[in-house]
């Protein structure tokens, strides 16, 4: 597989995980908080934990093909757990 496909997938996988977890934050929780609909959650979360995991071994799978340091790979990681953080990545580092 080319880099550039490699680099294609790890996009939309980050841009993909970015929105879950925006679904997930701004909608579904409230929905379950406000309006006592914890379906949503139930949902939008099994979606979002994929992508998650998704995002984390796409990360350690573009660690060599891009020459990140090391410090860069915890940083790629450490977006995921931030709002728009993968769009950060997504942006700066693809």
């Amino acid at each position: 597989m080319t880099l550039e496909n490699q680099m294609k997938i790890f996009r939309w996988v980050s841009i993909l995980e970015g929105i879950s977890f925006l679904l997930l934050l701004f909608l579904a929780m409230p929905l379950k908080y406000f309006f006592d609909l914890p379906q949503m959650v139930q949902v939008v979360g099994m979606a979002h934990g994929i992508l998650f995991i998704a995002y984390v071994f796409g990360a350690l799978w573009m660690y060599k093909p891009l020459n990140w340091r090391k410090r860069t790979l915890l940083i790629v990681i450490a977006c995921s757990v931030v709002p728009f953080g993968p769009f950060y990545v997504e942006n700066k580092y693809l």
